[in-house]
């Protein structure tokens, strides 16, 4: 599988920095919603009400976890991820790390590292 085949599924979460405007987490999340996908965004530290603290808050099956945050943060949104059994996760670049692939190897979730901007823009 490849980024590009993700777009296939409709369900999204984007987990990052999704309010604000100069971050890619907010133009990821924005673009995937003008391109009709079905996505929420997810900001564990974001105290405003406006986003879910939690995957595990999103009230519909999630197909595809757009990591956009840093890996720290991201290591445990993958834990969660495992626990709802969501199994592809698209990792941006800077959102990567050794402990997040080893980890959705290990647990069997397709993780591939690129960029949801990218392969929206090659459906075009």
């Amino acid at each position: 599988m490849n980024a590009g085949e993700f777009l296939n599924f409709k369900n999204w979460v984007v987990a990052g920095d999704v309010l604000n405007p100069d971050k890619y987490a907010y133009k990821i999340l924005n673009a995937l919603k003008n391109a009709g996908f079905n996505v929420e965004g997810v900001n564990p530290k974001d105290t405003s009400g406006n986003t879910y603290k939690s995957i595990k808050e999103v009230p519909y099956k999630i197909d595809v976890l757009d990591l956009c945050i840093n890996p720290i943060k991201g290591l445990s949104i993958i834990k969660e991820a495992k626990e709802l059994n969501i199994d592809k996760v698209l990792i941006q670049p800077g959102a990567e790390s050794e402990e997040i692939l080893e980890f959705c190897k290990n647990n069997g979730i397709t993780a591939i590292e690129g960029c949801a901007l990218v392969e929206l823009s090659k459906r075009k």
